[in-house]
């Protein structure tokens, strides 16, 4: 039996503490809003895995029904959205996304002198 989009998505949403669905890559975003919530998720430390919804056009329409959000990048942790852009940039200035993040093994491992 093929899997649907939104069994395809909750398969994602909860097979990863953090996830981020987003247009691009962490490391080539295709999109300014995407760039800025993996830029504030870098800054913050964490580990999260991400999905570029412009790789499969069913996920990138069932994200936004998934969540009953209608723009993307949206942001999950531990199964539950968190929100876009605007959201994540708001929770990061306010100092309360670092502390929502903070799970034991979600913070990156920081080098040595940096």
């Amino acid at each position: 039996m093929e899997q649907t989009a939104h069994d395809r998505i909750h398969t994602l949403v909860t097979s990863y503490p953090i996830i981020l669905f987003m247009k691009g890559t962490p490391q080539a975003p295709q999109c300014g809003f995407s760039q800025r919530v993996a830029n504030i998720l870098n800054d913050v430390g964490v580990r999260f895995a991400s999905f570029d919804v412009l790789s499969d056009p069913e996920v990138r329409q069932g994200i936004k029904d998934y969540g009953n959000w209608p723009t993307i990048p949206q942001l999950y942790v531990d199964g539950e959205l968190v929100g876009g852009s605007d959201i994540i940039s708001e929770l990061f200035v306010n100092g309360e996304l670092a502390p929502l993040l903070e799970e034991p093994g979600r913070k990156m491992a920081t080098l040595a002198g940096s």
